[in-house]
């Protein structure tokens, strides 16, 4: 390895260190493109390529009213004179700007092939052509008027604008993304009208935060529409902290067919998301089979999107179908918020709503401010010609005569008539046609007419009431221009609510409802005979095995085990064994512990309540969604002794339990005095000497207590007749009326 080489001495060279040398190159690098590249400014939305392009267009006449020029021109001109950073990146950002369905209020009007929301490219800028917007026209509103201020561009040889008058709130109507060094920014679209009506009430209540506008901008508009599924204190906290996000969903429709058929037909897309890769990635979900409910994908769209997706069979629910695309796929996207932007032009920072606003109103005012003064000095100037013009009217012949006699005609005219120079040069500089229209009636109805002018404007400059009026005025006549009654004013994208998938499995749901007959027998073997069987009598079992629980129920249902040691377990009646045979143990398919025994077994209800009692007489209600297991372990709910059991499990259905006992003592009590748990031992329902629980039964006390005899009639004792069976939970209750079944059980 040789030896480091010294530089050589003398001359201009300048020992500097690495490390020092770096972190400045980097810094300059760093602040150029958060400046000059990346950011966008606060009051008028737009970064500089953008502004340069619209300033080169508006230089070359292309108004909205004007003919198309090639955009090659366009490009050239903005690279030769504003932006020598290439012109691919230039087009892009033009093409970007002319885009319907990237550009909420696009700011260049393009014809030819500007690309598509498939996601193909625009045609090569020498055959595509372009002209501005009215939109881009409003941003570029007095700026002839010094209402901004200019700068030298690259090379010196002209001037640009810092940044355009804006007369609408571009940055957050259009937008803006851009990642510079250590930061980013990314707004999306917003309604120019509502922008427009929370302005107007920023500037009667200047202290307004970002909640109370929220009542005027519910949210972003995106060009492509599609449904903001976002909780709506998620969108608050986003506008007032300036961070956050929206999670967009794609507009879709059920269309009916021919045989009961359906498909869905997707008519709006999230925001920035290629169509054709959104149905790529579809295809290959289908073909990985992680879409079950889905059959087949196609895209029929035209001028609109029309995306046709049929499902995998007329059973399937559309909205289950849906969730689980919007699960996997892009049909459900989230659009970032991060209103990184250069406040006031210089500042890079991440602000609110409220302040996005502000800054751009503002600015108006400031363009307002600018504008009059300007405005001033044009009729100031105006009126000193015209005072000159009023007096030589007077003595027209003598000033004709000096100008053809005098050497030096200026100097004489100032000194017969006491003009200034001004005067005296606009009277050198009017042509002898101009001299028959020099009438002083006219020359004092304008006279009059600047004087009028005059003082409103200094008026107006020395209100700043008058000046945010005008500032109002002019907020109304844009959002006049695009209300929500006008095709671009209108807003597209609306509001909804996402539903909870988080315990949807998907493939279940691919399941076909149709009735069973659910049947259990005795020694804990169970099967599902196709549908509601009526009599069951006929139905075959293995050995000496026999019919213990049968009970009808659907496909789609969830059935509930209890076994005698307090756990509950959960079959699918889907992968339940048919009824041709004998069916499937039931130990088989969950993990039933050693000792423990099949209590009941029924069909899951959502919402229902259970009463659960062990055999020693205590016990508590539990909402029957909380013991649905996911496991084949179970959930423990009623804990029992070591030699104890659980009794029973019966539906809550009335406001009174009736309790009898194995020593036939018979309790009814308010359902109120037993507590509600998910799991534990429960409170003691009745007392017993010897013994347990036999039966129990929730029931309506006004409808009084029914049961079933040995002969399957149904006895009724009402509620009057009840009166010396009811007392207080823990209670030992008392003989059954005449009538009760030996068995000691309500049937």
């Amino acid at each position: 390895m040789g030896k480091p080489v010294n530089p050589p001495s003398g001359g201009d060279i300048e020992s500097v260190e690495l490390q020092a040398a770096l972190e400045e190159r980097y810094l300059a690098y760093a602040l150029s493109t958060i400046m000059h590249r990346a950011l966008p400014d606060a009051r008028d939305g737009l970064k500089p390529v953008h502004r340069r392009i619209l300033y080169g267009m508006r230089l070359l006449r292309l108004d909205p009213g004007s003919a198309f020029k090639k955009s090659a021109k366009v490009v050239g001109d903005v690279m030769g004179s504003f932006h020598p950073h290439g012109d691919q990146a230039i087009y892009e950002a033009l093409v970007r700007l002319a885009q319907d369905f990237a550009s909420r209020y696009p700011l260049v009007d393009g014809q030819g092939n500007f690309g598509n929301i498939d996601g193909d490219g625009a045609a090569a800028y020498r055959y595509t052509e372009a002209r501005l917007t009215l939109v881009a026209g409003l941003l570029l509103d007095g700026i002839e008027e010094d209402a901004v201020d200019f700068r030298a561009n690259y090379d010196g040889s002209t001037d640009e604008p810092v940044v355009l008058p804006a007369a609408l709130p571009n940055l957050l109507a259009n937008g803006s993304q851009g990642i510079a060094v250590g930061m980013a920014t990314s707004i999306p679209p917003h309604n120019v009208a509502e922008l427009c009506e929370a302005a107007l009430y920023l500037i009667q209540h200047p202290d307004a935060t970002s909640d109370q506008l929220l009542n005027f901008v519910p949210g972003p508009d995106f060009p492509t529409g599609g449904v903001i599924v976002e909780r709506r204190e998620q969108i608050a906290e986003a506008y007032r902290t300036g961070r956050g996000g929206f999670r967009v969903r794609a507009r879709w429709s059920k269309e009916e067919s021919q045989r009961g058929m359906w498909s869905v037909v997707v008519t709006e897309i999230p925001y920035s998301i290629p169509k054709s890769r959104l149905i790529e990635k579809i295809a290959e979900l289908l073909q990985e089979r992680k879409l079950p409910l889905v059959g087949d994908i196609r895209d029929e769209s035209a001028e609109d999107v029309r995306i046709v997706i049929e499902p995998r069979s007329r059973t399937v629910d559309a909205e289950m179908m849906m969730e689980s695309l919007f699960k996997l796929t892009e049909l459900e996207s989230r659009i970032p918020l991060n209103m990184n932007v250069l406040v006031g032009g210089v500042v890079p920072r991440v602000i609110g709503l409220s302040e996005a606003l502000s800054e751009w109103l503002g600015h108006r005012r400031e363009v307002l401010v600018r504008r009059s003064r300007h405005r001033l000095g044009k009729i100031e100037h105006r009126l000193e010609i015209l005072g000159g013009l009023m007096i030589v009217y007077l003595d027209l012949d003598r000033v004709i005569r000096i100008i053809r006699e005098e050497d030096e005609p200026k100097l004489e005219l100032m000194k017969a008539f006491e003009l200034t120079e001004i005067q005296a040069n606009a009277i050198l500089d009017t042509r002898l046609r101009s001299l028959r229209k020099l009438e002083e009636m006219e020359l004092k109805r304008e006279f009059d007419a600047l004087t009028e002018e005059k003082e409103q404007v200094l008026a107006l400059l020395d209100s700043e009431v008058k000046q945010w009026k005008l500032v109002a005025h002019q907020i109304r006549e844009v959002r006049k221009t695009f209300g929500p009654e006008t095709p671009l004013g209108r807003r597209r994208t609306t509001f909804g609510e996402a539903r909870d998938t988080s315990g949807i499995n998907f493939a279940e749901a691919m399941v076909e409802r149709e009735p069973i007959t659910v049947v259990v027998s005795q020694k804990g073997w169970i099967r599902a005979l196709k549908g509601h069987q009526p009599d069951l009598s006929s139905v075959q079992f293995k050995g000496d095995d026999k019919l213990a629980i049968s009970f009808h129920a659907e496909t789609t249902a969830k059935i509930l085990v209890v076994t005698t040691n307090g756990k509950v377990y959960t079959l699918d009646a889907s992968k339940l064994p048919g009824g041709r045979g004998f069916g499937d143990p039931i130990r088989l398919m969950v993990d039933i512990d050693e000792g423990a025994d099949i209590l009941t077994a029924f069909v899951h209800r959502p919402g229902v309540k259970l009463l659960l009692v062990g055999a020693d007489g205590r016990g508590f209600t539990a909402p029957a969604d909380s013991l649905v297991a996911n496991t084949r372990k179970g959930k423990l709910a009623l804990n029992v002794d070591s030699n104890g059991r659980a009794a029973l499990c019966v539906p809550v259905e009335g406001d009174h339990v009736a309790i009898i006992g194995e020593n036939r003592k018979l309790l009814v009590f308010p359902l109120d005095q037993v507590p509600e748990m998910t799991r534990g031992k429960g409170v003691r329902l009745q007392r017993y000497k010897s013994g347990g629980v036999a039966d129990a039964k929730v029931f309506k006390l006004d409808d009084g207590l029914t049961w079933l005899d040995t002969s399957g009639r149904t006895w009724t004792v009402a509620k009057d007749e009840l009166a010396e069976w009811i007392g207080d939970r823990a209670g030992s209750g008392r003989l059954p009326p005449k009538g009760f079944p030996k068995n000691n059980r309500f049937g």
